[in-house]
């Protein structure tokens, strides 16, 4: 027979997990807190690194070219704000806002909309649904030079297709590129052709994420599929559809490659400039007049422009879509 004495409790200190094991754990504390909390931003600081570069940089040196008289020469003269305020009494300049402008509204308004109406079709049972969702994407494929070629062809004075359907209903044939507003309709189909199919994609694949008991629920309380369409699809694509919005403004603002190609890749836009846009003119002031300061100056005001643009359109997106 044992005897089993009970001395009482134990006094001694529990031992470290990393002491039972043999090892410090200084280490693997170490290499604990690299994984959890180090490990992440190495692996994103790639992006943060190019950005800063690519991203960061230029936008400061342009700001510093901007508050000087920088050309060609070499000839660096400070000027403070003095490209700033020449800037805004040229009239050059608001022209070229004016045309950026008009351009934007008239391209992408449309656009938004036909993407949304596109991508609701896209989004319901039909046939050869995969080869109809791959063909509104080649358009984006296309190059923009031969994009440009084609409506330019399109939109011939004397052999255009627009303008002998317009003679065939009596309409006098009209010279696109010539007059402001023809000229901005032609270089807006081109930007709506080229990108509609582009944003349409972006609303499908948002449209797919939407629970489907959402809309079985409305079709047994008697809505319509236009009152889904308006009360359950908008809604829901809000998100989407700010991003689209500030995606189109920020496209639509610094407009370049269609306008350029479309008077054969000369920047002034028409002969009296009546389609020339910011970028336009930022390019020819800073590699055709060789003015840099200037044109750095310019940048910064369209970076404004967009800034501006963007957020007003945020606001306005915000509110439609939240409306029930």
């Amino acid at each position: 027979m044992s005897l089993h004495v009970d001395s009482g409790p134990s006094t001694r200190a529990p031992v470290p997990p990393s002491r039972r094991h043999g090892r410090p754990g200084t280490g693997r504390t170490f290499l604990s807190w690299l994984d959890l909390k180090a490990a992440p931003y190495l692996l994103i600081s790639p992006y943060y690194l190019l950005f800063l570069l690519f991203g960061i940089f230029p936008l400061g040196f342009t700001l510093w070219y901007s508050l000087y008289d920088y050309d060609l020469a070499g000839t660096v003269k400070w000027t403070g704000l003095g490209n700033y305020t020449a800037l805004l009494a040229d009239s050059a300049f608001w022209n070229a806002v004016v045309n950026t402008l008009g351009m934007f509204v008239i391209a992408t308004v449309p656009q938004i909309l036909l993407a949304l109406l596109l991508a609701n079709a896209l989004n319901k049972r039909i046939r050869g649904r995969l080869f109809v969702r791959l063909g509104v994407l080649l358009p984006l494929v296309t190059s923009v030079v031969a994009v440009a070629v084609v409506f330019t062809q399109l939109y011939g004075r004397d052999w255009g297709l627009f303008n002998w359907i317009l003679g065939s209903v009596g309409v006098d044939p009209i010279d696109w590129k010539a007059e402001r507003l023809p000229s901005w309709l032609a270089i807006s189909t081109m930007i709506d052709w080229r990108w509609t199919g582009y944003n349409a994609i972006i609303f499908l694949a948002a449209m797919q994420t939407i629970p489907k008991d959402l809309y079985e629920a409305a079709a047994i309380d008697g809505a319509s599929r236009r009152r889904q369409f308006w009360q359950i699809t908008i809604p829901m694509l809000r998100p989407t559809m700010i991003f689209v919005v500030l995606n189109s403004t920020i496209g639509g603002l610094t407009l370049f490659a269609e306008p350029t190609t479309f008077y054969g890749g000369n920047v002034h836009g028409g002969s009296n400039s009546q389609f020339q846009t910011v970028s336009m003119f930022i390019v020819e002031q800073g590699f055709r007049e060789f003015d840099y300061g200037y044109a750095a100056g310019a940048a910064w005001l369209l970076f404004i422009m967009i800034l501006i643009g963007s957020l007003i359109n945020f606001l306005l997106i915000r509110r439609i879509g939240g409306k029930k």
